[in-house]
């Protein structure tokens, strides 16, 4: 019996050996696949994400050589596009990673070269292509070689040294390039540039003489700040833009997050409710001012094609619509200056005031400038100047006055102006209702006295204000709840009555 007993443990011990045993080579064979996979070993995780996709233009097809198929064009195009960005990155970081996946050996010495001076001498360049104009001269009988000339590239760089910014321009130029095919993989041979220049602005309409707007920022009281998601109503809509109509007013300010539509790639079902507050605004007859990128604040040159694909789409999808009144680029950036740097928050808005404007050529482009100082900033590139007041109120005429003097040729549009009328525990100094109506009746003075477009701040007092708009402070959203000139429970506060004025 002792004997039967350690024959079988023997056994037993055998089968578990070569279950080890071979569970090891599984293993070990399926880790060289996946180290020898060409998606790893290339890099190509750089095409399954959106990271960098300027706006491409291929010119028809009569090239040279071999026929190209579309799905060829497809992927010539993705792996020179992932070049152009393993490139930028190369230079921004001085660094090598990815080079040798995008170039052949020969292209890589200049790109290599070029690190290792920018490193020696503190350079670091930041650089994107917003456009790029290709036209396919010659594809090769045996379908390894492309030539390409690549027109009108439009390059904006950023080059620093020693952390301090030396250059800042905008070129276009043009480009031959040679890819051969290596490894089923598109890389570079040659890329030379044939010529450049500096970009120039396309023009557009004539600079407005004049413009009215008798207006209101506006969410709905159960979703500010959520405008577009789940809790979105067209029936509490429709009946708060009866309210504003009814009020005499003419126009709506409203704004679209950049995280929340989905960024780059724009959620469908947001657009489509978006399409549908037009909609029924235009039914009211009302106007709209559609504020973009609200909630963003990077900035970052290498995520500009992606803001560009994202207002395109918004833009695209809304050109046409007869309540649409303005763009606003941004609400605010000013306030980013701080944290993200002045330089490059305006080099920013002026690329995205620039490609809305030639996107959408028949409506006006302005920014919202959280004060009158910075709302100087790119008067030449808007089509008319936003500034939001939150001030002393005796000094809104001279602020008003003072920025006529320095933009005389622009229509001034107060964009935000309004008072809290919380007092409580955690502001047992602020303002009444009472205080509230008398700053309105006040401002709509001075507004009618000047002919001031404007848009005040905003229909109702909201019950919960999300963090992300003032923190989390208590007495920060306690006291930007209660803007509105209609309570949490839905009734008139004493400022609805001088909502406007004639």
């Amino acid at each position: 019996m002792n004997r039967n007993i350690l024959r079988s443990i023997l056994i037993i011990s055998y089968m578990i050996i070569i279950a080890v045993i071979i569970g090891g080579i599984s293993s070990l064979y399926s880790y060289l696949n996946t180290g020898a996979d060409r998606a790893t070993i290339l890099h190509t995780e750089i095409q399954k994400i959106d990271q960098y996709i300027p706006d491409v233009y291929w010119a028809p097809l009569y090239n040279e050589g071999r026929p190209m198929d579309q799905e060829t064009l497809e992927r010539i195009e993705n792996n020179y596009l992932d070049a152009w960005y393993v490139k930028q990155i190369a230079y921004k970081t001085n660094t090598t990673s990815g080079i040798e996946d995008y170039y052949t050996e020969n292209a890589r010495k200049n790109l290599y070269n070029t690190i290792a001076h920018n490193t020696e001498e503190g350079i670091v360049v930041e650089a994107t292509t917003l456009e790029h104009h290709p036209t396919l001269e010659f594809f090769s009988e045996d379908g390894q070689l492309v030539v390409i000339t690549d027109y009108d590239v439009v390059e904006y760089k950023r080059l620093y040294k020693d952390e301090v910014l030396i250059l800042e321009t905008t070129e276009t130029a043009t480009y031959k390039i040679v890819l051969l095919l290596e490894d089923g993989f598109w890389r570079i041979r040659h890329m030379v540039k044939e010529h450049q220049e500096v970009y120039t602005e396309k023009e557009r309409f004539d600079t407005l003489k004049d413009i009215s707007v008798k207006g209101i920022n506006y969410y709905p009281q159960a979703t500010p700040w959520d405008m577009f998601g789940d809790g979105f109503d067209p029936e509490i809509l429709s009946k708060d833009f009866q309210i504003i109509k009814d009020a005499g007013l003419e126009s709506i300010r409203i704004f679209v997050q950049y995280d929340d539509f989905g960024k780059a790639n724009v959620q469908e079902d947001k657009l489509q409710k978006l399409k549908q507050t037009l909609d029924l605004a235009e039914r009211h007859n009302l106007k709209v001012m559609v504020t973009l990128f609200d909630f963003y604040g990077d900035y970052a040159v290498l995520d500009w094609t992606l803001n560009r694909r994202h207002a395109a789409t918004i833009v695209s999808s809304l050109k046409e619509h007869p309540a649409l009144y303005a763009w606003d680029i941004k609400n605010e950036p000013n306030l980013d200056f701080e944290s993200r740097g002045e330089k490059q928050v305006t080099a920013w808005l002026q690329m995205m005031t620039s490609f809305v404007k030639n996107t959408d050529p028949d409506h006006p482009v302005t920014i919202g400038w959280s004060n009158a100082e910075s709302a100087i900033i790119l008067k030449d590139h808007v089509d008319f100047v936003s500034f939001h007041f939150y001030e002393d109120l005796d000094t809104l005429e001279d602020v008003y006055l003072y920025l006529n003097e320095e933009i005389p040729t622009k229509p001034i549009v107060l964009s935000e102006f309004g008072m809290s009328s919380y007092k409580g525990i955690w502001n047992p100094f602020g303002n009444s209702e009472n205080d509230q109506a008398t700053y309105h009746k006040e401002i709509q003075g001075i507004i009618a006295k000047h002919k001031i477009p404007s848009m005040s701040w905003t229909l109702y007092d909201f019950v919960e204000i999300p963090k992300e708009v003032v923190g989390r402070l208590p007495w920060q959203k306690n006291n930007q709840k209660q803007f509105g000139f209609i309570n949490q429970k839905g009734d008139e506060k004493a400022a609805f009555k001088y909502i406007f004025k004639e």
